[in-house]
């Protein structure tokens, strides 16, 4: 799978600005996005079209309008315009967001940094899509003494993943597919790029933590973890998270009108997730759950 010319036009939009950016949601008291409370913000556009994605609303870096049924009044007045819904069901999906107006809107969760060990995670979508904003955002934030991370898949120019990763404390990154004619087939992803930066990143002493999607009919298998450890060993990494899939992104397919694929794959069983977690700690990992 690649992406049509119109697609990359739009994600080169949004890469090219360092003083706006355009995210879809600032989610608070996260325990599952870095150490101690965080506050995690969602960049949106995503170069990827994994078919597991939970939040699809990340993947355009379009801002979308949306239409709850359930809020709708059905009347005239608004003409489908989220600013006029007098109901709310209109709403749009996406906003931007200067330097100031993201800095003083997570500053204000401070007391649960200090008080947890937490601090900011930016996330997505792909937040390497808006690596200018995003490295002078967590420049301002590691003067606070805010600790910093990033969720990344690292598959973007050296050039742009590392400026940004030398401002974090930590950078969650995924490893996914891990045979790469079937990663740029399947999911649109440059696996040799993502295994270069991911060994750069390394050698640069910077706290990785890998990441390995459990998904069913993609890298839940012993092959694919096989992989994995092969290639980790070397670093001298010994952390590992596993995330299983889940569902909980449903509603959110129907809430864009999309048809998600995965609705009826099934989320893997204890076994399952017992049987790579074992793999991996026989390898030496340490290897947290949930991540």
């Amino acid at each position: 799978m690649t992406l049509s010319a119109a697609q990359r036009i739009s994600c080169d939009v949004v890469e090219t600005r360092a003083d706006v950016a355009r995210i879809f949601n600032i989610q608070r008291y996260s325990l599952n996005d870095g150490r101690g409370i965080r506050t995690v913000v969602f960049f949106k556009g995503c170069p990827h079209r994994c078919p597991w994605c939970a939040n699809p609303e990340s993947i355009s870096p379009k801002i979308e309008t949306v239409r709850r049924e359930s809020k709708c009044l059905h009347c005239a007045p608004c003409l489908r315009d989220a600013e006029e819904c007098p109901s709310g069901a209109f709403e749009h999906i996406g906003r931007d967001v200067t330097l100031d107006a993201l800095e003083n809107e997570v500053m204000k969760d401070d007391i649960f940094f200090r008080s947890s060990g937490g601090g900011v995670t930016l996330s997505g979508g792909e937040v390497l899509l808006q690596a200018p904003f995003a490295t002078r955002f967590l420049q301002r934030l590691r003067r606070y003494g805010v600790h910093t991370a990033i969720e990344t898949a690292g598959d973007a120019p050296l050039s742009r993943l590392m400026p940004l990763a030398r401002q974090c404390d930590e950078v969650l990154f995924d490893l996914k597919i891990m045979d790469a004619e079937q990663a740029h087939s399947r999911v649109a992803m440059n696996l040799p790029r993502v295994l270069h930066n991911f060994i750069q990143l390394v050698a640069e002493r910077i706290n990785v933590i890998p990441r390995v999607p459990l998904i069913p009919g993609y890298t839940l298998n012993e092959a694919n973890m096989a992989r994995v450890l092969a290639f980790l060993l070397p670093s001298g990494i010994r952390q590992l998270h596993l995330l299983p899939f889940h569902q909980f992104g449903e509603p959110k397919y129907r809430l864009l009108g999309q048809k998600w694929d995965m609705r009826q794959v099934v989320p893997p069983t204890e076994d399952e997730v017992s049987a790579m977690r074992l793999m991996a700690e026989r390898e030496g990992f340490q290897v947290t759950v949930g991540g």
